[in-house]
């Protein structure tokens, strides 16, 4: 768990909050002058139910992408922490350096062992400048490519979990060769012979999710995002204004419903109302319980049948693109 709670307040999230701070003020005042107001509170948090039930009903792309970026939102070493015995760390590309944005190691799931990937944001300020924001450099997908090679050798499923805006722009990242360590991860995804699941719990962001999201299982957090560039990139280059983001985020069909119905990803995994950030412990189980469905699944194909099914399975995604119409360009 994170050890410093963001204050965030989504725009759709004003009153829920309000009635969530009423009730807290009134549970301490219960505590320290040993109040009988109980009654009071159970109306504020049968109204809270209420509250966020119809606000998280309907939610619109936008929304979901700022509920997949709040900060309280479990990321990757919360969940190697909640899910993943005996997790030990292996750092180091064994070329330039240690990427702390890409974490990566070994442990146990449910009795089985693994290998474990993935991209972690952090918390709080402190934490955020050490792990990057969660943008990888190249040294970071080449991190992940070493743990691959590994996880080849002692036949142990990979493990990913995806949670980047995107991969490093910075200049010093171009310069060490970003695309090339990006493609390169793609690639070793694709020639591993031992099960590969990734799951999607905030934001996965163009080929910096990808290169480690090329997986046999492709799972998304119901409000995740993921998609080829972000809402604001894409409203930048073709509105040329960030004003038209809600309008980028509907064309860019991020949500895992869309991703869902497009066969992009293999599973939803449905939050509790109120979202992942609300009901940390309750998110755990229900990733651990779906990534174990889809790895007995799995386990049970030889190690060729593996190659081959992610093979097709990101094949058959081109073949059933369509080519987008001179109407529809100009619309």
């Amino acid at each position: 768990m994170p050890q410093e709670q963001a204050e965030v307040v989504l725009d759709f999230e004003t009153e829920i909050v309000e009635v969530e701070e009423k009730i807290a003020h009134l549970q301490k005042i219960s505590k320290e002058e040993d109040l009988d107001i109980e009654k009071e509170i159970k109306r504020l948090k049968t109204k809270l139910s209420r509250l966020i039930a119809s606000a998280y009903q309907n939610l619109t792309p936008w929304q979901k992408t700022q509920i997949a970026r709040h900060p309280n939102r479990p990321h990757t070493l919360d969940f190697i922490g909640a899910l993943i015995e005996d997790f030990v760390p292996l750092s180091g590309d064994r070329r330039f350096s240690d990427d702390a944005s890409m974490v990566a190691g070994i442990g146990q799931f449910k009795g089985v062992s693994v290998a474990v990937i993935g991209q972690e944001k952090g918390h709080d300020l402190q934490t955020r400048m050490k792990h990057n924001f969660g943008m990888a450099r190249p040294e970071g997908y080449r991190k992940a490519q070493r743990l691959m090679d590994l996880a080849t050798r002692l036949n142990l499923p990979i493990l990913s979990f995806v949670d980047t805006a995107g991969a490093y722009p910075g200049i010093d990242a171009e310069e060490r060769g970003q695309a090339e360590a990006i493609a390169s991860s793609i690639e070793k995804c694709f020639q591993v012979k031992v099960p590969v699941i990734a799951t999607i719990i905030g934001e996965g962001g163009s080929g910096g999710a990808i290169a480690i999201a090329t997986a046999n299982r492709v799972l998304m957090l119901s409000n995740a995002i993921y998609s080829v560039i972000s809402p604001e990139g894409c409203a930048s280059i073709l509105w040329r204004s960030v004003d038209k983001v809600k309008e980028a985020t509907e064309a860019l069909k991020l949500t895992a419903q869309d991703l869902k119905k497009y066969k992009v990803i293999d599973d939803i995994i449905e939050e509790p109302v109120g979202g992942a950030h609300r009901h940390h412990e309750q998110i755990y189980q229900l990733v651990g319980d779906t990534i174990a469905k889809h790895l007995s699944e799995l386990l049970e194909m030889t190690p060729n049948e593996l190659k081959k099914q992610r093979t097709e399975k990101f094949m058959e995604m081109t073949r059933n693109l369509k080519p987008v119409s001179s109407t529809q360009k100009k619309k």
